[in-house]
């Protein structure tokens, strides 16, 4: 963070000091909320939580390092008291974006914000000095640190927004006001939530009319209910894509015999060619929002092109390979799973298990509301339709629904299976895998399915898999 005194910050978000003998002592270290990550000069925000109340650290955090805690109670240590600790917190960050001068980057949609987020901070850092949401901390608590973690030096500020209902985005926004605003879908993921893809149109489009005039919406031009945004906002649009009319878009889409996507990327300014170490054609347009982003902040085709070949990924459990020395590939993409997503990544398994057996080891998908049997039902069918060789279904009543769709689509016999846990899929890929198979992990976050990718893993380091 910007250096500033705990007068200033008490000042910024309307704050009490407490056990604070020189108001004038600078935090120059990050804004935290875990006392894990306190290294001194920080400043600990305490929130209570579920199961852990961050006012009970405040003795431990303060002998660690940090410099006060934002509290909503005195603690017996230096504290800034407020009435409430998020609230401070989002002033507090607003009042620092404001002192950066950096250009703000928000992005948002129902699917691929944090692996396009990951992307676009790997193309603009190679221009300037780049903070960027780490994971998936894009919510009223996560992006304000995020923000936070900026210093002096910082030009570009990537933040990823996310949405569960009406107003959240309009919320972030007015923490940390984008000057160019990203949307990249709008699918079915929280629909349950939502009510409708309408709705969902109407919350993701809160960022675009968030942008200022000599700002810069930039738009998907293949999906329908994001490219109507343009009418909602008075900023430039930038359209990207595989449509003609894109400003910024692809050509010769292929992917490579690992499922690597490579294709020629055109951009006002130039085209230049673009392979990609992901994994999946779904990275194709994710790349192409990044590029246009980096266009519009001055980047050229051919540097854009370079940043998004040599582009990794930044996020654990997305679309994660590892190549067991037993010849078995591992596809980790068990962070979280909606229906738009689950298809890209059957897509990418199939593309991937060109001639090798393939396994797709699958949980619900979480918060789908009256369309979760339809959604469920059509991921298993599709496994069928790509070949997948086999079908794990993972857990409860949505684990069956994803099983009943593969078999009434003619997965029959051996073909697909429901078992009953993590725990049961690990044993049955343990007895049947071999050598050169590639499975496929993923569910949403509550099933926990990265537990069976990374005991597979574990189970090729210790050469337990033998050759059949």
């Amino acid at each position: 963070m910007i250096a500033l005194s705990l007068a200033e910050i008490a000042a910024v978000v309307g704050g009490q000091t407490h056990d604070i003998p020189d108001p004038s002592v600078q935090v120059t270290g990050p804004v935290v909320r875990d006392s894990r990550e306190v290294v001194p000069g920080s400043l600990f925000a305490a929130f209570v939580g579920e199961r852990v109340d961050g006012h009970d650290f405040a003795p431990r955090v303060v002998e660690a390092g940090a410099v006060a805690v934002l509290a909503a109670r005195p603690v017996g240590v230096p504290a800034i008291v407020v009435e409430d600790v998020q609230t401070a917190l989002g002033a507090l960050a607003r009042h620092v974006v404001r002192r950066l001068g950096a250009t703000l980057v928000a992005l948002t949609g129902s699917a691929g914000k944090t692996s396009t987020k990951d992307l676009i901070a790997q193309v603009l850092r190679r221009k300037a000095p780049t903070v960027f949401t780490p994971g998936s901390l894009n919510n009223e608590i996560g992006l304000p640190l995020t923000a936070l973690s900026a210093t002096e030096e910082t030009r570009f500020l990537v933040l990823e927004m996310g949405a569960r209902g009406l107003g959240h985005i309009r919320y972030l926004t007015g923490l940390t006001p984008p000057k160019i605003g990203l949307v990249l879908n709008v699918g079915t993921a929280h629909i349950g939530e939502f009510g409708g893809r309408e709705q969902i149109a109407q919350a993701k489009g809160e960022l675009v009319e968030s942008l200022p005039e000599d700002g810069a919406a930039v738009l998907n031009a293949d999906d329908p209910l994001v490219r109507a945004m343009a009418s909602r906002t008075k900023a430039k649009v930038v359209l990207f894509g595989e449509s003609a009319e894109a400003d910024v878009r692809a050509e010769n889409v292929r992917l490579t015999d690992s499922g690597q996507p490579s294709f020629r990327l055109h951009t006002p300014s130039g085209a230049s060619d673009v392979t990609m170490r992901l994994y999946g054609e779904h990275h194709v347009s994710n790349a192409l929002a990044a590029a246009a982003v980096a266009h519009e902040l001055g980047m050229s085709a051919e540097e854009i092109a370079t940043a998004l070949s040599e582009a990794g990924s930044l996020s654990r459990w997305r679309m994660e390979v590892t190549e067991r020395p037993d010849g078995v590939t591992i596809v980790n993409d068990a962070y979280n799973a909606n229906p738009e997503s689950m298809r890209a990544a059957l897509r990418a398994l199939a593309a991937m298990g060109k001639e090798r057996r393939t396994w797709a080891v699958l949980g619900k998908m979480a918060e789908l509301g009256d369309e979760a049997l339809a959604e469920h039902d059509a991921v298993g069918r599709l496994a069928v339709r790509l070949n997948v060789s086999k079908l794990v279904a993972v857990g409860g009543i949505e684990a069956s629904w994803l099983q009943l769709g593969a078999y009434n689509e003619g997965s029959w016999g051996e073909e697909s299976v429901h078992v009953s846990d993590a725990q049961a899929a690990i044993d049955l890929l343990r007895s049947e895998l071999r050598p050169g198979d590639v499975v496929l992990v993923k569910a949403s976050r509550s099933v926990g399915l990265e537990s069976v990718a990374q005991a597979l893993v574990e189970t090729g380091a210790e050469g337990e898999v033998a050759a059949r």
